[in-house]
């Protein structure tokens, strides 16, 4: 016990020492140096609102990957439940694309024309054609339409955990979606251990990495996590924008 509350008590004041180094560092006005594109996964959606409280405050917009997954309240993140938070993303300005409808992973393209698509850690597989592909990748888009008609739809894409296939990545472009990765000084890692990847780290390593034209990558919150990352989003936001760096939509052509 006291080991683990010494550890507890390291990530905090680290945490502490990377706020207060940003405080220091922060200009009056900072010059122009670029944009960044903040992008938010589905995820477990524990810290959904608060991360949404966040991105208020800072009016940062963000393109938001959607999927049909499984959540903290016991809803499905597409479900009527989640309807009002959506619709008030929307209202906010946010940008949606998919994030496939049930979450699977492309393990493969056994044959032309078709994918292996796989459920993470369950009995799940099938074989995708490409009206399959399609399907899956409108799926979520079609329900956000009926649930916020007013939402803005990118012709984008994104793989669950990034993992694409030729076949997968061809395919998608004849449905007429671009597959958008993060880059690497991009990945925020909220899905990290928190032991092994405290958010003070997290936090001084991004705020160190990112430059111009990074895509970064989170989550409306991680079930495995156990030092939630909403705790070091706003200190991100504000370091980043203090470096000169402006928050943007994704364009719909996507970034290489």
């Amino acid at each position: 016990m006291a080991s683990s509350c010494s550890r507890c008590a390291v990530n905090k004041r680290g945490l502490l020492t990377a706020i207060s180094a940003l405080a220091l560092a922060r200009p009056a006005i900072a010059q122009s140096r670029g944009r960044v594109y903040l992008t938010i996964d589905t995820g477990w959606g524990r810290e959904a609102e608060q991360i949404a409280v966040i991105l208020r405050r800072q009016e940062v917009r963000a393109t938001l990957f959607l999927a049909d997954e499984p959540t903290h309240t016991g809803e499905r993140s597409l479900s009527d439940a989640w309807a009002p938070f959506w619709r008030a993303r929307v209202s906010e300005g946010h940008a949606f694309a998919s994030h496939t409808w049930r979450h699977w992973y492309f393990r493969g393209d056994p044959a032309p024309g078709r994918l292996r698509y796989a459920q993470r850690g369950g009995p799940g597989v099938e074989m995708l054609d490409q009206a399959a592909l399609c399907a899956e990748l409108e799926r979520p888009m079609a329900r956000l339409r009926a649930i916020a008609p007013g939402a803005q739809v990118l012709p984008l894409w994104r793989a669950p955990g990034g993992i694409t296939t030729p076949g997968a990545l061809a395919m998608a472009r004849s449905c007429g979606l671009t597959h958008q990765r993060w880059t690497r000084s991009g990945f925020l890692g909220d899905e990290l251990d928190s032991a092994a990847s405290p958010n003070a780290a997290l936090l001084a390593r991004s705020l160190r990495a990112i430059g111009d034209g990074e895509v970064l990558v989170m989550h409306w919150g991680v079930a495995s996590r156990r030092e939630p990352y909403a705790g070091v989003l706003e200190p991100l936001i504000e370091g980043l924008k203090a470096r000169g760096l402006n928050f943007a939509l994704l364009p719909a052509t996507g970034i290489a």
